[in-house]
């Protein structure tokens, strides 16, 4: 009984074990698949594409901007696809109805999108366009996920800022990436840390780093200010502004420390162990001179490679790819960069003296250049490519205003003939008027878009002074109405021409509004709803504009194929094929074609035109009457970029330094007398 019963125990224990044993069994072949499955839903988040968050610290204004802009120029030159990408936080759908004072310049893509003037620095540095997914604002996205819900795109859901605006501001973020085709996505959060309106961007920044962790990089562009009276830099307000960021859920991996001056190695450390980051991440970018400095200055830095390293992407492997032809040559050449942020230095005793005359520039006690950014960097590149460095003066168009034409000239000595002689050129002698001979000492004037009334008459005297006195004059777009608008009053007598956005009752509207904008005016659209966006253009050979085109540095904006030399007896000027060319523009008025045959009998010359022949696009005068005096209509400052100058900007300044040299031998002569 006692055996049999052992026997019993020991068979029920083998029982036991082995049934222990395929439980153990069965347990490993459920978790493997549960392993393999959790292995490949890591492997799912990690993304093939990299993001680079820039966010503002401490204030706004201080250079977030240029700071993307110089990474994405130091990534692509070292052969990486890098597309830039803004983000504005504000309400309006986009940056085409607000005040240039308040906001800045209205920069417009080729596609006719009203962007920040952060696009312009983007295309500036990477010499490259840019696409409308590269600009997002809490205007668009909230109007988008809106109109889903009117469509029922949610399926009666309860459309919530989380998830919903977040998860749309997460999508643009990965559509500007796949539209691109980029490898490497670098977006600006406008705004500060600690802003309302920009915390649904940072929290969907954040949404990306918790998918991809080895992906998604924070950079913050900090202000560390050193008081007057302490005269000693301050990092605390950078340290707040980190662990602030930190709240949202967002830890930073590099600072860009703003200052008025370097930053030395203690503050370095002081910052990098309160914000939990190495010394070497806490990049020192003082004030400079030029923003073109500044991808040179990071470069110094190594602020690239440790990004790349950051973001485990090896530099040696992307060398070797352009080198095995794997990988497209880098769109950008760093050697021309550097070479050319000197040069735009340089040239200081060849000087042009530009002026630019505008409305935009007063607010409050302040004057604002960032209006007409675009223009002023435009002008730079091309003295830059004349060897010559501009010195840009503005000027408020009001200061100009309270005399006509007919008050001015009794304002001149020797006006007692002046009436019979021809007004196009040089007709009456230097004004006595202080507030007018003060234009004598500028080689060039520029008048720039704008809208409205105020200054209007300002400008158009400061026009009629430019044409009489043979100072090179060139117009944009507005500028280029009110010069239509002068040589209609004062050369082909069409006593009180206008444009009929300011005075509708003009009898001669030589400006006036488009055919299809009229409906939209009375209709009362007027965001977005303009001519916008990038237009073809036909030139008139024997022009300035066609052979400043077909004379330009890059090939970039003369489309057409050059034809054969023509024969030796022609003219230069003429043996120029007609180019078509490619311009953004952004206006609702254009030249009056009931004018045109009066204007032109007049001699003014519309040397470009719409291919249907319907729209003036580029007025000028003939060399023979003025050195320069051209106009567009459409905003070339917007595809001027550092090493691909615009081809007008680079013919008006070629003519404001042959006047400076004219000027100096007469000034020379003066002396010897």
């Amino acid at each position: 009984m006692a055996k049999t019963a052992k026997k019993s125990i020991r068979k029920e224990a083998k029982i036991q074990v082995s049934q222990v044993r395929k439980e153990k069994q069965v347990s490993k072949e459920v978790k493997k698949p549960i392993r393999k499955q959790v292995h490949k839903q890591i492997k799912k988040q990690k993304s093939a594409h990299k993001y680079i968050f820039v966010i503002g610290g401490v204030m706004s204004g201080v250079g977030k901007g240029v700071a993307t802009s110089s990474l994405g120029t130091l990534l692509a030159s070292r052969g990486y696809k890098v597309n830039l990408m803004k983000v504005d936080p504000y309400l309006n759908v986009d940056a085409g109805t607000m005040n240039p004072t308040e906001h800045g310049e209205v920069f417009v893509l080729d596609s006719g999108l009203e962007t920040d003037q952060d696009m312009g620095n983007y295309e500036r540095f990477l010499g490259r366009d840019l696409s409308s997914h590269d600009y997002v604002t809490s205007g668009m996205v909230y109007k988008h996920v809106i109109e889903k819900e009117r469509a029922l795109a949610y399926g009666g859901k309860c459309v919530e800022a989380i998830p919903h605006i977040r998860d749309e501001i997460a999508e643009r973020f990965q559509n500007s990436a796949k539209v691109n085709k980029s490898e490497i996505t670098i977006v600006e959060i406008g705004g500060t840390v600690g802003d309302y309106q920009n915390a649904m961007f940072i929290e969907a920044a954040r949404l990306l780093k918790a998918k991809y962790p080895s992906d998604v990089l924070f950079i913050m562009v900090s202000y560390l200010p050193t008081p007057g009276t302490l005269g000693e830099m301050k990092t605390r307000p950078t340290q707040h502004a980190v662990s602030q960021l930190a709240s949202y859920g967002v830890n930073v991996d590099i600072i860009i420390a703003r200052g008025a001056t370097p930053l030395d190695e203690r503050r370095k450390e002081k910052i990098a162990t309160a914000c939990n980051i190495s010394s070497e991440k806490v990049i020192s970018a003082p004030d400079i001179k030029s923003i073109y400095d500044v991808p040179v200055n990071f470069e110094k830095d190594h602020l690239a490679e440790i990004v790349l390293q950051s973001l485990n992407m090896s530099e040696t492997e992307q060398i070797a790819k352009v080198k095995n032809g794997k990988n497209e040559l880098p769109a950008l050449s760093f050697k021309d960069w550097k070479k050319m942020a000197v040069g735009i230095k340089d040239h200081e005793e060849k000087l042009v003296n530009i002026a630019i005359v505008g409305k935009y520039f007063n607010t409050g006690d302040f004057i604002l250049s960032d209006s007409y950014i675009s223009v002023l960097e435009a002008i730079k590149f091309s003295a830059y490519a004349n060897g010559v460095k501009a010195v840009i003066s503005t000027i408020n168009s009001r200061d100009f205003e309270g005399m006509d034409y007919e008050s001015r000239i009794k304002n001149y000595a020797g006006k007692s003939d002046t009436k019979d002689k021809d007004k196009s050129i040089g007709s009456l002698p230097n004004a006595t008027d202080s507030v007018f001979s003060q234009l004598d000492k500028y080689d060039g004037i520029i008048v720039p878009g704008g809208f409205g009334g105020s200054g209007i008459e300002g400008k158009l005297n400061v026009i009629c002074y430019a044409r009489e006195h043979g100072i090179p004059y060139f117009g944009l777009c507005y500028g280029m109405q009110l010069m239509v608008i002068e040589y209609a009053r004062n050369v082909a007598g069409m006593k009180g021409a206008h444009t009929a956005e300011i005075d509708p009752k003009s009898p001669y509207p030589v400006i006036d509004f488009m055919p299809d904008q009229k409906k939209k005016i009375t209709e009362g659209n007027y965001g977005g709803s303009m001519r916008l966006g990038l237009y073809p253009a036909k030139l008139v050979a024997g022009t300035v504009a066609n052979e400043a085109y077909y004379d330009a540095i890059s090939p970039f904006f003369a489309k057409a194929s050059v034809g054969k030399k023509a024969s030796k007896g022609k003219k230069m000027n003429d043996r120029i094929p007609a180019q078509t060319i490619h311009e953004r523009h952004r206006h609702r008025y254009e030249v009056n074609p009931k004018y045109l045959n009066q204007l032109e009998k007049a001699g003014i010359v519309f040397s470009g035109k719409s291919p249907d022949g319907t729209l003036m696009e580029i007025a000028e005068l003939p060399k023979t009457k003025h050195p320069f005096f051209l106009g567009t209509q459409f905003h070339p400052e917007f595809l001027a970029r550092p090493l691909s100058p615009h081809p007008l900007f680079t013919a008006f300044v070629k003519a404001a330094k042959i006047r400076g040299k004219d000027k100096m031998v007469e000034d020379n002569e003066d002396k010897n007398k």
